[in-house]
């Protein structure tokens, strides 16, 4: 005895598994993407509600020239000099603003001894100078 079976072609495709697919894989694409998100932990400043009656500070401005040659306050200094202005300026007031600009043409290299020598001597308040692009 022979059973006969009909074969009907397949009019429509099941799409559950690649949609079950697709939801897993964008889970586990935001979950990778918010697990690598890190950055730098800063402690910034809180505001406070006493009014600035302080007399500004002076504020040392390290320039850094393309040639790597060093400016302080606009007057040329070599490495040593700048190192005892500072340490100097520290011990007279430890809060003593320090800036430094590094021209663009300067090495990477030269802004980071500078950076280092700062806090060698445990100054708290440095910043760097950036300029827009454009200007």
């Amino acid at each position: 005895m022979k059973v006969e079976t009909e074969t009907k072609p397949y009019d429509t495709i099941n799409v559950t598994p690649m949609l079950d697919l697709a939801y897993v894989l964008l889970v586990i694409f935001i979950i990778m993407t918010t697990a690598s998100v890190q950055g730098l932990k800063i402690n910034l400043p809180k505001p406070s509600n006493k009014p600035a009656t302080t007399a500004p500070k002076e504020v040392r401005i390290v320039q850094i020239q393309p040639d790597g040659s060093l400016l302080l306050n606009g007057s040329p200094i070599t490495l040593p000099e700048l190192e005892s202005r500072l340490s100097a300026a520290v011990a007279k007031d430890p809060d003593a603003p320090v800036m430094i600009k590094g021209d663009p043409q300067t090495h990477y290299a030269s802004v980071v001894d500078i950076v280092d020598m700062a806090g060698r001597l445990h100054i708290s308040n440095v910043g760097l100078v950036t300029a827009r692009i454009g200007t």
